[in-house]
């Protein structure tokens, strides 16, 4: 129950620091200046964590080249499409994925959790387009990239969930794992950008800084969870982020949420209910 309370929470923090993302205009000085607040934090706090088993190095090496491309794809999202459609969509179809490869891996749901895994994909679906009308659908482009993100989602989460479970220590693995991710997305940002990622640094840095505190304590929390859960399960929970990432581009973004959204956020809401039964 608390590990399933401890993902819900972070499905909202994770709502949050997207939006923090897609509010800042360059939203690759962004990403580099959250990778820049991660790493600086994870410095300080190496000094009193166990250093994860060596058995879980290679897990967070290629774990942090695919949150890489995840970021690379989701800036690109949001340069194609909405908040309130291109997120559910990369948060939808992560999932099922996850499901499906978990499942290669031994883990097995029970009869009311695949249900749920299927009501919860259904209705994270139905809240992508639900209410935004026929000149309003994503382009395919953006529909495109959403996947793809969705699929490095999926990947990271279930490298992860490996990878932790090898260490040793939630704490240790998600704290070396940031330190080293946050200056490898500078570098990167910086590569595709160039010189002129310097100045734009400057602009809304709080909120980018923000944004990577809270997305580290979003990923530490659904790290510590995949310890004591099944990765499928902790997946799908975590994607109940999508209601607040509704709410958020309903308020924020200005963006229709309408009362087929509302039906869709009910199926998702039972998904999640059956999802956590045993």
């Amino acid at each position: 129950m608390i590990s399933a309370l401890a993902v819900l929470f972070a499905g909202a923090l994770h709502a949050t620091w997207n939006a923090l993302a897609k509010a800042v205009p360059d939203r690759h000085a962004a990403f580099s200046v959250m990778g820049i607040t991660q790493s600086l934090i994870c410095l300080l706090l190496l000094p009193f964590v166990a250093p994860p088993a060596a058995g879980s190095w290679m897990y967070g090496v290629v774990s942090i080249a695919l949150q890489l491309v995840y970021m690379l794809l989701l800036i690109r999202c949001y340069e194609l499409g909405d908040f309130g459609q291109v997120y559910p969509i990369a948060r939808g179809s992560a999932p099922l994925l996850v499901a499906i490869v978990a499942g290669i891996q031994g883990e097995r749901l029970t009869v009311l959790q695949v249900c749920g895994l299927a009501a919860t994909c259904g209705g994270l679906a139905a809240l992508a387009l639900a209410g935004v009308g026929r000149r309003n659908l994503p382009s395919r482009k953006a529909v495109t990239a959403a996947v793809l993100t969705g699929a490095a989602i999926a990947s990271y989460t279930v490298v992860d969930g490996l990878g932790v479970r090898e260490s040793g220590t939630a704490l240790g693995y998600t704290t070396w794992m940031f330190a080293l991710e946050g200056v490898l997305t500078f570098a990167v940002m910086t590569a595709v950008r160039g010189r002129a990622i310097v100045p734009a640094l400057r602009d809304r840095w709080l909120a980018s800084a923000g944004g990577g505190t809270i997305s580290m304590l979003a990923y530490g929390l659904v790290l510590w969870a995949q310890t004591r859960s099944a990765l499928a399960e902790v997946a799908a929970l975590r994607e109940t982020g999508i209601l607040w990432g509704a709410l958020i581009g309903a308020v924020f973004f200005a963006e229709r949420l309408g009362p087929r959204r509302v039906a869709a956020a009910g199926i998702v809401t039972l998904g999640v209910i059956l999802l956590s039964a045993h």
